[in-house]
């Protein structure tokens, strides 16, 4: 008995439950991209224009990106708590806004709907903090694979939610609200104890890359039955019986990398345990500077008698020749022929505040192109069900559950082939995200034509750049602008997304798909005007591609110009680049 104590305790402790944990809460996490399905019931039920809509959906990106109060409350508030504010805001926000859909409540103006939707999403960025810190602090030397799985069981979990609420789904739609309401928070709840730090860097084992890769064939087995079951759904009808089958084959894969604890608890234990360290031995020297530039005076002559191919040495011969040129030009100050002068802040590759680095035209050109290709991208997701029904598409549910698909699929695969662009080449990193930016271009494209079978191209190319964008960017931020304050970075980079449907959906979507709708029920919106001039055009329905066209237009022009301001960051840092990951150094940047 007390042999089977000590085992379920050592389960408890185990950083590989709170990993699975995590991503069990992750999968309740991103009901954001579900506004693509509720959206439609809650224009038609409070008769909201396009534009009306769209202001939602610019509180739901609000809610989902402004995570600074968010960081200061995990510090505050033991993890379980703040797991417990996130499921309260959940709740309160959502089960509002079914409230008053379903009439059970009083309408409320359209400014406080938009409050309601800001505070039920704000609730997943407590889930995601709390996913996030906890599972980097389990697997400091792990933070690649952690991150990378988790934003990938994010991202599907539009598909997720969308297939469960197909199994209890009812002729009414609004269920589907109660069901964003309620699910997220009961998981939450239930799994506030199990998501928390745990000493896990004292329980490396041998097998961690086997469990991580078995790990990463479960979410690409997710993501295939996925799709697979969609698309046999939208195109075959199917009973309620195979509705349930699938169900529960997708609960029961969702449940299988719980094995990995069991075995690892239960099993024979390890010989020779080894311990990873949550912080870097110190070397009398700041993270992210190398031995030369921890010097604080430098000499202003420095880099202009530097020859260029200095920078393109290894770093070993680098830093010689350079110490060389130092020690003649000081020399030479000490007989008053140069001025020295002290560092004016960091260079790039080294640790940035958000102050220092908002007065870098770097940063700027990366934010500004997070902001025309992310935000075109959450523009498409936002209004996949009008983009649908004015294509001719009856479900929406099927493109939405597509685009968390490709959505994971593009975090997943930006970051490997980042990856293999910096590791095996030495090539800036952003030249993968402009890439990705042009097949975007692609998918607008294709959508703004309104062939057929646009919608299911055009969802897989925007929905796979969308998703590299945020694998690829917070690590650009971390390599040019270091890691010592990349919380403060990672927040003002995700106000891209706000920012980016403000202008995107807000301004051009919906302005443009109300004029067009105009254009094709004068009648109906002369009748409107007459009778209900405060809501006018507010049952108003656009049909055929002219209600995207324009706006899809202008978003493939502006993901061009996006991977053209990615191409300038490329010229720009090829050097940090090459001294970051050349064959002399590459080994120092291991997690």
């Amino acid at each position: 008995m007390g042999l089977l104590q000590e085992k379920l305790s050592l389960f408890y402790k185990s950083r590989w439950l709170v990993f699975v944990a995590a991503m069990w809460l992750q999968s309740w996490a991103g009901i954001g991209y579900l506004f693509g399905s509720i959206s439609p019931v809650i224009k038609s039920s409070l008769g909201y224009n396009q534009k009306q809509l769209a202001m939602l959906g610019v509180a739901k990106d609000l809610g989902d990106a402004v995570g600074f109060m968010t960081g200061l409350l995990c510090e505050l508030l033991p993890i379980w708590g703040a797991l417990l504010v996130g499921a309260a805001l959940n709740l309160i926000g959502y089960g509002w806004v079914w409230l008053i859909v379903t009439a059970q409540v009083p309408v409320l103006p359209l400014w406080a709907m938009c409050v309601l939707i800001f505070v039920g999403t704000n609730g997943e960025t407590y889930f995601n903090t709390v996913s996030l810190v906890s599972c980097v602090q389990n697997f400091p030397k792990s933070r690649g694979p952690v991150v990378g799985i988790l934003k990938g069981f994010a991202g599907l979990s539009g598909a997720i939610l969308t297939q469960i609420y197909v199994l209890f789904h009812s002729p009414d739609h609004a269920s589907l609200i109660f069901m964003v309401a309620v699910g997220p928070a009961l998981v939450g709840i239930g799994l506030m104890f199990l998501v928390r730090p745990v000493g896990g860097h004292k329980q490396v084992r041998p097998t961690d890359g086997k469990c991580f890769t078995f790990v990463y064939g479960v979410c690409l087995l997710l993501a295939v039955y996925l799709l697979g079951v969609m698309v046999v759904q939208d195109l075959v009808p199917v009973s309620e019986t195979v509705v349930s089958v699938f169900t529960i084959i997708l609960l029961l894969i969702l449940v299988i990398p719980i094995v990995i604890p069991i075995m690892l608890s239960f099993g024979p234990e390890p010989r020779n345990p080894d311990e990873e360290f949550l912080l870097p031995e110190p070397h009398n020297k700041e993270p992210g500077k190398s031995q030369l530039d921890s010097d604080e005076v430098i000499l202003s002559e420095l880099e202009d008698e530097k020859p260029k191919e200095v920078d393109m040495l290894p770093a070993s011969e680098r830093q010689k020749r350079i110490a060389h040129l130092q020690q003649r030009l000081l020399q030479a100050a000490a007989e008053g022929a140069v001025r020295v002068k002290r560092r004016r802040g960091p260079h790039r590759g080294e640790d940035f505040t958000l102050t220092q680095a908002l007065i870098k035209a770097d940063f700027w050109l990366l934010f500004i192109s997070m902001i025309m290709g992310s935000g075109s991208g959450l523009t498409v997701i936002d209004n996949l069900g009008q983009m649908s029904q004015s294509l001719g598409y009856d479900n929406a549910h099927i493109f939405v559950s597509m685009v968390s698909i490709w959505n994971f699929l593009g975090r997943v695969g930006g970051g490997y082939i980042s990856e293999l662009v910096v590791r095996d080449y030495a090539y800036p990193r952003p030249i993968a995200l402009a890439v990705f930016q042009l097949i975007m271009t692609v998918g607008h494209l294709f959508i703004g034509m309104g062939w057929p079978g646009a919608m299911y191209v055009g969802t897989l190319l925007v929905g796979l750049g969308y998703g590299a964008h945020w694998a690829i960017v917070p690590a650009t931020a971390s390599e040019l602008f270091g890691l010592r304050n990349f919380g403060a970075l990672y927040n003002f980079i995700t106000l891209a997304n706000p920012a980016g449907t403000l202008v995107f959906s807000s301004l051009i979507a919906s302005t443009i798909y109300d004029s067009e709708a105009e254009k094709q029920h004068p009648q109906s919106m002369g009748s409107l005007l007459l009778h209900l001039p405060n809501a006018a055009a507010e049952s108003l329905k656009c049909e055929g591609s002219v209600c995207f066209f324009l706006t899809s237009m202008i978003m493939a022009v502006l993901c061009v110009v996006a991977a053209g301001l990615c191409t300038v960051l490329v010229l720009r840092t090829r050097i940090v680049y090459a001294n970051l990951y050349g064959k002399t150094s590459s080994s120092r940047l291991r997690l």
